[in-house]
């Protein structure tokens, strides 16, 4: 009876250590040897003890420090493996790993994805990673911004009736100082320079809105993000603001609630709202288009006059023509 349970114990060792054996994989971690005995730790050992564990074997096995009797191969190999073992041991992510294949032999192919995985990504915090996007989205945002302006500007001062609007404010305002002129002054000088007035008397006093308005630092991507909570906190006292008084109370709308549900009702974006002109917004508030039926309906109406110029279109005849015939080319003659 004795010797049937020494029997039973010699065969569960062996199972149990093939087991062991067969969770070690060449090429993977520190191949078929195990981790923590290369650095003679335990799975138990802390940070700071494998650490200790490593320096102590690298002052021993340093190929610098290596006998004649130790060839320089044996050498760098020997250092190699201690090194091999602390880089996946002082990693306490890479550790986790290690500890996972040599409990779950049998999750193979799960083994290899996490420890290429792991060497092919990028050491980086990912949060450096995120702050850089944002670093980069918020200057092209700006930078955008600042050259739809820029072309808005530019075009302005190109049409004629924004040209002379500036002139007359400009010698209001005296900026041409057209008195203390130099008789031999340069005329292209003096024209680069009159330009520049103009310019500047456009920038300075035309409303330019929407997209191509001068640029808002508070509107970009970092300054939205940081300044997120206290958006939402107004957006909720807005709300609640709003049912109370408009929903519980039943009170009048202002102006600025009209425009508001007239914003909603035409579903126009901010910018497309903010581009509009002064005269428009006073033209939706006097058709009451803060009534949602009535914005419906205007909206219907305009969509339909709409189609109504396009029919009578002589580029939009010609455009029909052409889809319907499928293929072919589209000439001056069809317009």
């Amino acid at each position: 009876m004795k010797s049937k349970s020494h029997l039973f114990i010699v065969i569960f060792c062996v199972f149990s250590n093939a087991r062991y054996v067969h969770s070690l994989v060449e090429g993977l971690y520190c191949g078929v040897e195990n981790c923590y005995d290369v650095l003679g730790v335990t799975r138990e050992s802390s940070k700071s003890a494998i650490g200790k564990a490593y320096r102590n074997l690298a002052k021993k096995l340093h190929p610098d420090v290596q006998g004649a009797d130790v060839s320089k191969e044996e050498a760098e190999k020997n250092f190699h493996r201690i090194a091999t073992a602390y880089e996946v041991l002082r990693d306490d992510a890479s550790r986790e790993d290690y500890d996972y294949m040599v409990d779950h032999p049998e999750e193979m192919y799960t083994h290899y994805y996490r420890y290429y995985r792991r060497r092919a990504a990028p050491n980086v915090d990912i949060r450096i990673i995120l702050a850089v996007c944002i670093s980069i989205i918020s200057g092209i945002q700006y930078y955008s911004a600042w050259d739809r302006y820029e072309t808005a500007i530019k075009y302005l001062t190109t049409v004629q009736k924004y040209r002379i609007r500036a002139t007359e404010i400009a010698k209001q305002e005296g900026l041409f100082n057209e008195d203390g002129k130099k008789k031999n002054k340069d005329k292209s000088k003096e024209k680069e320079e009159k330009e520049q007035i103009i310019r500047k008397v456009i920038e300075e006093k035309m409303d330019i809105r929407g997209g191509y308005a001068k640029p808002d630092w508070k509107q970009i991507l970092w300054i939205q993000l940081i300044i997120l909570p206290y958006t939402i906190y107004q957006y909720v006292k807005w709300y609640i603001i709003w049912v109370y008084k408009f929903n519980i109370r039943k009170e009048e709308y202002g102006e600025e609630e009209k425009l508001y549900l007239i914003k909603k009702h035409l579903k126009l974006s901010r910018l497309e709202f903010d581009a509009l002109e002064d005269h428009t917004r006073e033209e939706y508030l006097e058709l009451g288009l803060w009534e949602k039926s009535k914005a419906i309906e205007w909206k219907a109406e305009k969509e339909e006059e709409l189609k109504r110029e396009l029919s009578q279109s002589a580029r939009h005849k010609a455009y029909r023509r052409y889809l319907k015939k499928g293929t072919g080319r589209l000439t001056f003659d069809d317009s």
